[in-house]
């Protein structure tokens, strides 16, 4: 049975967890004194450690070994999806976490009718450190969020490969089935991208690609694309 998993700032020979990490130990895995657990610091190893006391705002471990983590991709892909309405934004994230993704990019564009604040993006962090921990991976992708699409765009300039995801694109500008090297994906939120925004990211040196002949939803959509992509990359075998 793999032992339980909890993010940490810092690790140190006695590190402490606080706040929701030590909430979530305490009242809901009602962790004890001698248990033995694993703490991520996000840097990608995982440190074995032995609860040493749970106190009333804190728990105390003291870390008996580290060891590197396989489970990270060799291969970086960032995903820029359009913020979408109600959670399926949180799906994506969390589908997106568990496929290997480094780093998630949510924007606002033309035709986006959800809306982010401070708590939905700390929401979001939160659903991918809950992901990574699920996944046994040893970091989870930081979730940022773009006010305009160009600004996601321009996030993503230095990736070697720049695919963008829209009903324009009457055929794929890039073989899906050959990438190699690191990718930023790009897919739009419920109400697609307009004409000009497609230009903007191929002015950008995004290359088109259609997701087939079926109209997806836009949570499908950035899920498969993520999938095909970590898949031509050998990330999933």
């Amino acid at each position: 049975m793999a032992h339980k998993r909890f993010f940490v700032e810092k690790i140190s020979p006695e590190t402490i967890l606080t706040g929701e990490e030590y909430s979530h130990a305490k009242n809901v895995l009602r962790i004890e004194a001698g248990e033995e657990i694993v703490l991520l610091d996000g840097s990608g190893k995982e440190y074995c450690a032995i609860v040493n006391e749970v106190k009333k705002k804190e728990i105390v471990c003291r870390v008996v070994s580290e060891r590197a983590n396989d489970k990270e991709c060799k291969t970086s892909v960032t995903l820029l999806c359009g913020a979408l309405k109600g959670d399926k934004t949180e799906l994506v994230v969390q589908k997106a976490t568990e496929l290997g993704v480094k780093r998630i990019g949510v924007f606002s564009s033309k035709y986006c009718s959800a809306y982010m604040n401070e708590n939905k993006l700390e929401r979001l962090n939160k659903v991918a450190r809950e992901a990574a921990k699920q996944c046994l991976r040893a970091a989870a992708p930081e979730v940022v969020y773009f006010t305009t699409l160009e600004e996601a765009l321009l996030s993503a300039q230095s990736i070697h490969n720049k695919i963008f995801a829209c009903e324009f694109a009457r055929e794929s500008e890039i073989d899906l089935h050959r990438l190699e090297g690191d990718c930023a994906l790009v897919v739009g939120s419920e109400g697609g991208f307009s004409e000009e925004e497609f230009e903007l990211a191929r002015s950008l040196g995004y290359a088109g690609v259609t997701l087939g002949k079926r109209i997806l939803r836009a949570e499908t959509a950035a899920i498969a694309l993520t999938s095909v992509a970590l898949f031509a990359l050998g990330e999933m075998q």
